[in-house]
């Protein structure tokens, strides 16, 4: 029996301060998770995981996550993901800063 492909979002931590990106669809990281490329064939989502991890300069831990069409793009599945797209919780600075 042959498993469907879920849709999937690259992310990854900026190497340098540490926030969480999305790759978007021209090769750009984005810290909106709602411009990142919403990769609905597993092939092209291999290939676009193995372009992030080849960044190690400006990436590190790098992975594919389910995500799904949204009104303004792709939106995370699960809860880790969408806690991701809010940034650090443990006091107001980065994504919470304009909260």
């Amino acid at each position: 029996m042959t498993r469907l492909f879920t849709p999937k979002v690259v992310t990854a931590n900026d190497l340098l301060d540490g926030d969480v990106v999305w790759l978007t669809e021209d090769g750009r990281w984005s810290r909106s998770i709602h411009e990142a490329e919403l990769l609905e064939d597993e092939a092209h989502a291999t290939i676009r995981l193995l372009l992030a991890q080849s960044q190690g300069r400006r990436v590190v831990g790098a992975y594919l996550a389910d995500a799904r069409s949204g009104e303004h793009g792709p939106e995370p599945v699960h809860f880790r993901e969408a806690f991701r797209t809010r940034g650090p919780s443990n006091y107001s600075h980065g994504k919470q800063g304009g909260i």
